[in-house]
């Protein structure tokens, strides 16, 4: 096991791979921006360093200063947490070429399942469903319409490189497809620096839902069950739960051996997650492959008792995985908010001062922070400042832990999106498992009016 790591990464999710390494007797280093000088992950880290201004691409995006500063303090590993640079294939290259381990998988397969339409190629090969779409990049709007009358409307528009929605749109006809086409193209060349576009056909009202692999440096992997990430807003996740309310065993169980099988046909090791949308008749097809630790991975450790964090050290530090499928059981249910600091009508972001913080306490309850009281948040970073977890024997009775915990919540000083959570988890539709991704749109925006951004 390593002596000490780097976490390069910030707020919630550097907290929580402190705590592990705290457990596990890991020194760490943190690492901030000049905007994060006092946030709680750089308290709790043994040593802490500036990489630079506030803006990402000044701080926390900085290769060579990352892996400078774990050089000079001794780090034998770098984790990466989720998001900024934890699937950037350049950056676990250059780790490794500094004598560093990359916490995740080679630096090869980051590449491959980062474009999508590698990812989709890489499916099909190995026998995973995957939606009927291109399996090339689109050269241009005209071949694009091809396509899609090919295919059949409606379709959606993706950027071969993106994430969180961005260059996704969906589009019902040509003429929708022309208007969405060259914009999209442009926001995916400026946020991914990559501007193909593919085009998969639309499945309507489905279910996203995800399987978390281990896999270890041996060839052996195994599932921990799925994950239900189906409401959503504007493509990115809200609320996730597991097990899944509208999986019956046998469909689970078929999720969990493709996703094992997709995850050893590219040579996976480390933590990763197989994501699949699911129709009404339970028909299941390869979405993507996120290649790190996801947002949602709490309600995975709650409902089979696997600290994932530490299951990523041992398997980077070169252990096999201590565990067999036959010995992953599941028990209970669990459910994660996602907490923004954000206006809950019209999602745009809240920064400022939390000037009092009061959290629920109780059994089953479970909370993943990146703010304290007096705290600043700032405009600078994505608005998700915390997580709230609860597990329970059953989803019935997590729901309304749920509900009580959201209303003991208490955040001054800036806006967070708890009043539209309790909206979404008091609805009847939620509370009977009836959850597709048109959850947000068809059940609270259609009553508000919120999120025209």
């Amino acid at each position: 096991m390593f002596s000490k790591i780097l976490i390069a990464n910030r707020g919630e999710i550097a907290a929580r791979v402190i705590r592990t390494c705290k457990k596990l007797g890991i020194s760490t280093v943190a690492i901030y921006s000049e905007a994060d000088q006092d946030a709680p992950h750089v308290k709790m880290a043994d040593e802490s360093y500036c990489v630079g201004k506030p803006r990402v691409h000044e701080s926390y995006l900085q290769m060579e200063k990352i892996i400078e500063i774990a050089k000079q303090t001794g780090a034998e590993a770098i984790h990466p947490g989720y998001g900024l640079l934890s699937e950037n294939p350049e950056f676990a290259r250059k780790c490794i070429e500094a004598g560093l381990i990359f916490i995740g998988p080679p630096p090869e397969v980051i590449e491959k399942m980062g474009s999508k339409v590698a990812a989709r190629k890489s499916m099909i090969e190995a026998g995973v469903p995957v939606v009927p779409g291109t399996e090339q990049a689109v050269a241009d709007v005209e071949e694009a319409i091809s396509i899609s009358e090919n295919i059949g409307f409606p379709v959606m528009l993706k950027a071969s490189a993106g994430g969180g929605g961005i260059g996704m749109q969906l589009v019902h006809n040509k003429e929708e497809l022309i208007k969405a086409f060259e914009g999209n193209q442009k926001r995916a060349q400026m946020f991914f620096g990559n501007g193909d576009m593919y085009i998969e056909k639309y499945i309507e009202n489905p279910r996203h839902i995800e399987i978390q692999l281990l896999a270890d440096q041996f060839g052996n992997c195994i599932y921990l069950w799925e994950r239900d990430c189906s409401v959503q807003r504007r493509h990115q996740k809200v609320v996730e739960e597991a097990p899944s309310p509208f999986l019956d065993e046998e469909t689970r169980r078929k999720m969990g051996e493709t996703a094992v099988r997709a995850g050893k046909s590219i040579g996976y090791s480390n933590a990763g997650t197989i994501e699949f949308l699911v129709d009404d008749d339970k028909n299941f097809y390869f979405l993507e492959m996120n290649t790190r630790l996801q947002v949602e991975h709490p309600v995975t450790e709650e409902i089979t008792g696997l600290d994932l964090v530490e299951e990523q050290l041992r398997i980077a530090a070169g252990e096999k995985l201590r565990f067999s499928q036959d010995d992953i059981k599941r028990h209970g249910h669990a459910i994660e908010l996602r907490i923004y600091a954000e206006d809950p009508k019209t999602f745009y972001p809240s920064p400022g001062t939390i000037t009092k913080l009061e959290l629920p306490t109780g059994e089953g309850l479970r909370h993943e922070l990146a703010i304290s009281e007096l705290s600043k948040v700032t405009p600078f970073y994505d608005p998700m400042i915390a997580k709230l977890i609860v597990s329970s024997p059953t989803r019935q009775e997590a729901i309304v832990n749920l509900i009580e915990a959201l209303n003991k919540y208490k955040i001054e000083g800036i806006k967070s999106n708890i009043p539209m959570l309790l909206e979404v988890i008091s609805h009847e539709a939620f509370q009977n498992g009836d959850v597709t991704t048109q959850f947000v749109e068809k059940y609270i925006l259609s009553q508000t009016g919120a999120g025209s951004r």
